[in-house]
């Protein structure tokens, strides 16, 4: 069993103040597989202080200076990448390909995406006699979740450290392992002290000091709705800038001209990829009546080929990430049948021969009304809800009869019906036609979806301030 019982703050490796402890343990065995030392206000102030020391000379870094610092990251990164993907399937349970690919293999993604954007980005313009400057904003707090651990790290930290700003990071407690070898990489690269810090530990202990901090310039937070409204009230009275990537509940509309054996089938992996565990995953399938059946008949057959089973076992998913995400799981499961929709595939209990991990048998439920629990609640596993629809207008008011919007979908052959679908969509990311992903494509959501955006050029205006300049010309 590995212990991690110190923290990464000023460019060095330190005790904690407290001697609390927490297992990590993994959902495929249910056994400890690591042991964290939970950190506390104390280790937040100090980290911030060392943030804030650093801020004053790594603000000033010139461009090519920046570059060259994420240059080095990624080529650590890369160095430690099979590290970073067993440690992702051990402390979340993501099948080995999933972890191998898409969980490291996005990380890495948004590292190279900050150095493009970077090179090219326009940190000043001249407006007239008026200079406008993007300045960093200062010290970064940075909370991240566990069901996408370096995509949802390095799609802040990687701006963050382009734009200048300084990093106070706290990763999930369930899932800190594949954080632990990050804070590893950025030592081997030679990021200055204090500019990265990691401090581990839970939403209380930790999160909540770094989001009323005095001297955090800016939160960032991603995870559920109900934690992202506690960041934004902690945060509140430094008037400090918040940025939040929340909960989701995304329609996924399949038009009447679709070709339904791609676009269902394609819906139901969407949703079981990680089982489950993504907060745009397309939860909401609409399906026009005159079609019902043959969706049906599509999804059962989709869902009933997906295999599930422990990460190394070549199984499409994994289990969920705890005893408690499990149990909500199958709670919405059961009250989605209590208030009347139909079990099409999948259901209550775990799968048969899997007694042992947190695993769930890959669930559709049909026959839901959009005023069903199941509809309404984010669930965060491997359950799909269909509801059927009579006309495109009902479909798209549907879709929109949400608090969320972080994503949509839709598919379809007409483009012109397509194109006028997506753009009444309330969210803040529309897939059509089962497009690949775009790290370049800004990422968050409507309403509470949160607010902000994640990923590429847009990112980097997040971590920003803008002075304006009056006079700089004549001056000149």
């Amino acid at each position: 069993m590995r212990e991690h019982l110190k923290f990464y703050i000023d460019g060095a490796w330190v005790e904690p103040v407290s001697v609390r402890t927490l297992d990590v343990i993994n959902p495929a065995t249910e056994r400890t597989i690591a042991r964290i030392a939970m950190g506390s206000a104390a280790e937040v102030d100090r980290a911030v202080l060392a943030a804030q020391r650093a801020f004053d000379s790594f603000s000033r870094t010139t461009v090519a200076e920046r570059a060259a610092l994420l240059e080095r990251i990624i080529a650590e990164y890369t160095r430690r990448y099979a590290d970073i993907a067993t440690a992702v399937s051990e402390e979340m349970g993501a099948p080995t390909a999933l972890a191998q690919t898409a969980q490291a293999g996005s990380g890495l993604g948004h590292l190279k995406t900050a150095l493009a954007v970077l090179r090219n980005y326009p940190f000043e313009e001249q407006r007239g006699s008026t200079r406008l400057v993007k300045e960093p904003i200062g010290v970064c707090a940075l909370i991240t979740p566990w069901n996408w651990p370096m995509n949802q790290v390095l799609c802040k930290v990687a701006p963050a450290l382009a734009t200048g700003c300084t990093i106070v990071l706290k990763p999930s407690e369930l899932a800190p392992l594949s954080a632990q070898i990050l804070a590893e990489v950025m030592d081997a690269a030679g990021v200055p002290a204090g500019v990265f810090n990691l401090v581990n530990g839970d939403g209380p202990g930790v999160g909540a000091p770094m989001a009323s901090h005095p001297d955090v310039d800016l939160v960032s937070f991603t995870g559920s709705t109900r934690a992202g409204i506690a960041v934004a009230q902690a945060a509140a009275p430094t008037v400090k800038r918040v940025h939040q990537e929340l909960g989701g509940k995304s329609p996924n509309i399949i038009l009447t001209d679709a070709d339904f054996s791609q676009a269902v089938a394609a819906g139901v992996k969407a949703v079981m990829n990680n089982t489950g565990q993504s907060c745009n995953a397309p939860t909401r399938m609409l399906v026009p009546h005159s079609r019902m059946a043959e969706a049906l008949a599509v999804a059962k057959a989709t869902v009933e080929a997906i295999t599930v089973g422990a990460p190394g076992s070549g199984a499409a998913m994994g289990p969920v990430v705890s005893a408690t995400q499990w149990l909500k799981v199958q709670t919405l499961i059961e009250q989605g049948l209590a208030e009347g929709a139909t079990l099409l595939a999948g259901g209550p209990g775990k799968p048969q021969g899997l007694e042992v991990g947190h695993f769930v048998k890959p669930t559709v439920l049909c026959g839901v009304t959009n005023q069903m629990t199941v509809a309404r609640e984010e669930i965060f596993g491997p359950v799909l809800v269909i509801i059927g629809y009579d006309t495109v207008d009902e479909a798209i008011a549907i879709a929109n009869d949400t608090p969320y919007g972080l994503a949509a979908y839709v598919s379809g052959t007409d483009r012109v019906v397509v194109d006028s679908v997506a753009s009444r969509l309330r969210a803040g990311m529309v897939n059509i036609n089962s497009a690949p992903p775009d790290l370049m494509a800004p990422f968050g959501g409507y309403k509470q979806s949160g607010n902000g955006r994640e990923w590429g050029d847009v990112a980097f205006g997040e971590f920003l301030e803008i002075k304006s300049l009056l006079g700089f010309a004549s001056a000149a």
